[in-house]
C-alpha cells in the first residue's frame, strides 16, 4: 500500500500545531510579563533603602591582620557594618566570621532581635515585621542558594520577604510577589519545572525541533498546494 505523504504530512503538521502552539501561547504570555514589568522591579531595588555610606576612622581600628591571624586558613577580610558598628569579617576554611573592628573581639552570629533590627532599617516599606524565623531548609524561592539563612516576611499584599545570612547578619535576597510571578513565568518560559534555571533541558529542545519540524512541514505543504501545469499530451 502506498504512504500518502500529503495526507500523512498534513496529519503530523496539525497535531505538531496544536502541541506546540500551547507552549507557544505560553512562550507569548511569559516573554510579555518579563518585558512590561522592569527588571529592578522584579529584584526588588525598591524594597531597600540607599545604604548609608558614612565612612569609618580606620586609625581606631584594629588592623585586619590581627583578626585574619585568629581564624586558620583565612582567605579574605572585609570591613562591613553590623547595624551601627563596624565589625571585621573574616572568610575562612568553616565559614564566615565576625570581629568587632573596634577591640578584634570575636562577635556571636547575629541574634533574632539583631536580623529584625537590621530588617526593619532596610525595608523602604511602611508594613511592619510579621515573622522572623531561621529555615534551615530552602524554600522554592531560594533554591539558588544554601541555607540556612534568617527568613523577614513583612505585610502587605507582595509579601516581601527578606533574607538574610545567620554568621554575618548580611542581606542574602529579598522576594515579593512580583518576583515569585515571574520565576513561575521564567518557569514556563524555559519549560523546566523542576530547578528552574536549565534553559537547555530535554523539554525545551523537543519544543523546539517540534516547532522547526512544523515550520518544515507547513512549507512543503504550502508549495505541494499549488496547482501544477500538466504537461501537454504529444
Amino acid at each position: 500500500m502506498a504512504i500518502r505523504w500529503p495526507l500523512l504530512v498534513r496529519r503530523t503538521h496539525k497535531w505538531l500545531a496544536l502541541l506546540v502552539g500551547v507552549q507557544a501561547v505560553l512562550w507569548t504570555l511569559t516573554g510579555l510579563y518579563m518585558v512590561v514589568v522592569h527588571i529592578d522591579i522584579i529584584h526588588g531595588d525598591h524594597m531597600i533603602r540607599p545604604v548609608d555610606a558614612r565612612p569609618y576612622d580606620l586609625s581606631r581600628l584594629v588592623e585586619p591582620s590581627t583578626v585574619a591571624a585568629s581564624v586558620p586558613g583565612a582567605s579574605e577580610v572585609r570591613l562591613q557594618r553590623l547595624l551601627d558598628q563596624p565589625v571585621w569579617r573574616v572568610d575562612g576554611p568553616d565559614g564566615p566570621r565576625l570581629f568587632d573592628a573596634a577591640t578584634g573581639a570575636t562577635l556571636p552570629p547575629p541574634s533574632e532581635v539583631q536580623i529584625g533590627e537590621a530588617a526593619q532599617r532596610l525595608y523602604a516599606g511602611d508594613g511592619r515585621i510579621v515573622s522572623v524565623r531561621l529555615l534551615t531548609a530552602a524554600p522554592q524561592e531560594m533554591q539558588a542558594r544554601k541555607p540556612p539563612f534568617w527568613q523577614v516576611e513583612f505585610e502587605g499584599w507582595s509579601r516581601p520577604t527578606l533574607y538574610f545570612s545567620p554568621a554575618t547578619g548580611e542581606m542574602v535576597g529579598r522576594r515579593h510577589a512580583l518576583w515569585r510571578v515571574f520565576d513561575f513565568a521564567w518557569m514556563l518560559h524555559i519549560m523546566d519545572y523542576d530547578e528552574r534555571s536549565n534553559v537547555n533541558n530535554p523539554l525545551l529542545r523537543a519544543a523546539t525541533w517540534s516547532a522547526f519540524a512544523m515550520a518544515v512541514m507547513g512549507a512543503w505543504l504550502l508549495v505541494w498546494s499549488f496547482p501544477r501545469r500538466k504537461r501537454k499530451k504529444a
